[in-house]
């Protein structure tokens, strides 16, 4: 009785079995019955429509961030109590330190995402981190040089505002607060604006044709990251006082770095050049062609449209921004190397790129249809590395100039390396203006850019009003 039992259960579950098998051979997924091309991909990063609310989430977690781990105040570091008559400060005095420096260059890219974020968003938060911090500085830096003078001695952060020793120092906290000036009333910073301008101007190491050089690694080097740590401030110091040898002089800077770092079949700079070197180190680092990017898109926002030289910065521009597209990874990040597919992807220079790309195309410079979707990828990118705190994931530390490859390759990524902070609030605030001014749509699975908003939903359509 028991093994008739166990034989008609064994034949019950093989005709289940062989059920389910015919199920699934008429339920099969194939081209007569499905549209294969309409089947979701696998993506590692997100493809997808952005709106600019949730853009403007993941701006407001770096804000949060940041507001809270970069503090405004002053400290007895022999007592550990705070300072606030500044007047009082003595030898043991420093500036609280959060998980960043206020007046670092990185800051100073971050000052400038900040106000790029207050105006795509209109909200006054964003502006009002700038408005604290630099108010600050202005404050408490007479009573820190009086220090110096006394002590000799004073804190590494604010000597940076008050004795600029390099052009990562000066340029792109000069420009920022520039920017900030002429936005806000009532401010005047016109003292730390000349401090650092005197040291752009008339201390920094230059080639006897007067570009910006550094004795290090090499004497006369060329560092294509100084493209942006001095060219910018300058053409701000144009707009600034109207001069117009500031913007000649920031286009001569420029013509004389590319003459010697682009590289016209590639579309992409070198990292570093040496004046005494038959051959240059041919190492096209990610950040440093997004630092020489960045510096394009800010002369051209800033060069006047009547400039004799503007269509030049155009041409510049327009090939980096061609052979940097080129590049760019399926999953919408860039490479440490761009031009090494092997080596890591980062994320400050994607976000760089991103920013320049959207502003290019908001600005009229390049074509919607063509680089909107590469921004659009970017930040997609982009987006996965800001975490849940506001921190940015994935970018590459602090970096000198090397000669061979396997220094770039393992370059530590870490989230308080300060270089991704800026860039990342510049991509998404751009990204938010370029939505707001064109019209992603998926199409056919595909981000698609236009001018008019095609008012459908349908998986396939034409321009032509038809679905298909």
């Amino acid at each position: 009785m028991r093994k008739r039992h166990v034989l008609a259960e064994i034949i019950s579950v093989m005709g289940m079995i062989l059920c389910v098998e015919v199920t699934a051979q008429q339920t099969a997924v194939n081209d007569s019955n499905t549209p294969l091309h309409l089947l979701q991909p696998e993506y590692t990063i997100p493809y997808k429509q952005w709106t600019t609310e949730e853009i403007k989430q993941n701006l407001d977690r770096i804000l949060a961030y940041l507001d809270k781990t970069t503090p405004t105040l002053v400290r007895d570091t022999l007592s550990g109590k705070e300072i606030t008559d500044y007047t009082q400060l003595n030898k043991h005095t420093q500036l609280e330190k959060g998980d960043f420096r206020l007046a670092s260059y990185e800051w100073g890219v971050t000052y400038t995402g900040m106000l790029e974020a207050a105006a795509a968003t209109a909200d006054p938060k964003y502006s009002e981190y700038v408005a604290k911090r630099f108010a600050f500085l202005s404050e408490v830096a007479p009573h820190f040089l009086r220090l110096r003078k006394e002590y000799r001695v004073v804190d590494r952060q604010i000597n940076q505002v008050i004795l600029p020793g390099s052009l990562d120092d000066a340029g792109a906290m000069c420009a920022a607060l520039v920017k900030f000036g002429r936005t806000a009333s009532g401010v005047d910073y016109k003292e730390l604006i000349n401090n650092y301008l005197d040291f752009i101007e008339n201390k920094e190491h230059r080639l006897s044709d007067g570009t910006f050089a550094r004795m290090r690694p090499q004497a006369n080097s060329l560092w294509l990251d100084d493209m942006y740590m001095g060219i910018p401030a300058l053409v701000q110091m144009g707009v600034y006082t109207g001069e117009k040898r500031y913007f000649d002089e920031a286009v001569k800077q420029v013509k004389q770095f590319t003459q010697r770092m682009f590289v016209p079949e590639k579309g992409l700079y070198l990292h570093g050049w040496i004046e005494s070197s038959d051959s240059h180190p041919a190492f096209h680092w990610a950040r440093a062609n997004g630092w020489a990017l960045l510096t394009l898109t800010e002369v051209l926002d800033a060069l006047p449209q009547d400039h004799p030289e503007r269509a030049d910065i155009v041409c510049i521009y327009k090939q980096h921004v061609k052979g940097i597209t080129a590049y760019q990874s399926g999953s919408g990040f860039w490479h440490q190397l761009l031009d090494r597919n092997d080596s890591y992807l980062e994320t400050s220079a994607t976000a760089i790129y991103v920013y320049c790309i959207a502003r290019g195309i908001n600005r009229g410079w390049l074509d919607p249809i063509s680089y909107g979707p590469v921004a659009q990828l970017g930040w997609s990118a982009v987006a996965t590395k800001i975490n849940g705190q506001g921190q940015v994931e994935g970018t590459c530390v602090g970096t000198g100039m090397a000669f061979d490859p396997a220094y770039y390759y393992h370059r530590p990524v870490n989230a308080y390396a300060a270089h991704g902070y800026g860039p990342a609030l510049l991509a998404g605030a751009e990204m938010i203006t370029l939505i707001k001014k064109f019209h992603p749509k998926m199409n056919d699975s595909a981000i698609q850019y236009y001018e008019t908003d095609p008012k459908t939903d349908a998986s396939i359509f034409g321009v032509d009003g038809k679905t298909y």
